[in-house]
This record gives C-alpha cells, structure tokens and sequence, in this order.
C-alpha cells in the first residue's frame, strides 16, 4: 500500500518480483485484495488523505497479520517531517512489526523484512488471537507437536 510515497520505494518493491530476485519461489505471493493477504507492506509518510485508507485495509487483512514499513518516509516521515499534510509516522495509526529501512531501500533487504514478517506470522499463528484468546480457544497446533 502506498501511504504518500514519492514511489521510489514501490519501483524497488515491484523489483522483488522480476525474474532477478523472483520472491515467488520463496512462496512470497502478491495478493490482489487485502482479505486474501496476511502481510501488508506499506510504504510513504502517511498523508492526511490516506489514514482512512490506511485504517480500512488494515481492517480487511485476516488475524494472525503483519505489517512491513518498506522505507525510512513510514518509520519517520523522512524529507517530509514537518509537512502540513503528513500525519505519520506509520506506528501512530496501526502497529509496525517490521522497519526495512532505507530511502529506497534495496529489494534484497525489503525480501529480507517479509521473510522476517512471515516468521513472526509463524509465531503468532501458534497462539490464540483476538476474539479467540477471550473465548478460550485453542489454536491449531501442527501435528508433530500434539504427541
């Protein structure tokens, strides 16, 4: 998602995808609706314009979820510090899990900072989350670990 970028960051994002660095074989997979994702990258300052944006699509993407700041504009507004029309950084709005930092960063370590995310999804997914931890609910446990 882009949150006010100047788009130099999301060039070095679609990079991820060339035949180059071809993070599909890493089982990294674009998703065309933020329902079907359980990553959100995001990058850019955080403009006024897109908080409600921001807000929605971050509703849309199912628990157990991540969210990567792709950029220094999202970790602290950057060369836009102090502009009328920024409302970031992005932590202020929703909760950042992983910082790829960087202006923009390389696409070695934006695939880096989702490898990192989908661990920490890995983690999360282990135990109950929202609803499911105050209704006392157990999550799935894999196989190997139940004997």
């Amino acid at each position: 998602m882009n949150a006010g970028s100047c788009n130099g960051c999301d060039i070095e994002l679609v990079a991820c995808l060339t035949p180059r660095y071809d993070v599909e074989q890493l089982g990294i997979l674009v998703q065309g609706s933020p329902r079907h994702a359980d990553i959100l990258c995001i990058s850019g300052p955080v403009t006024h314009n897109t908080v409600p944006a921001i807000h929605t699509v971050y509703g849309q993407v199912c628990h157990p979820k991540a969210v990567v700041a792709i950029g220094s504009c999202p970790a602290s507004t950057n060369a836009f510090v102090g502009s009328p029309t920024v409302e970031g950084p992005l932590d202020r709005h929703i909760p950042v899990d992983v910082y790829v930092p960087g202006c923009p960063p390389r696409p070695d370590a934006i695939i880096e900072g989702i490898a990192r995310a989908a661990q920490i999804l890995a983690e999360r997914g282990r135990e109950p989350v929202g609803a499911e931890a105050e209704a006392g609910q157990k999550a799935l446990v894999p196989q190997e670990q139940m004997q």
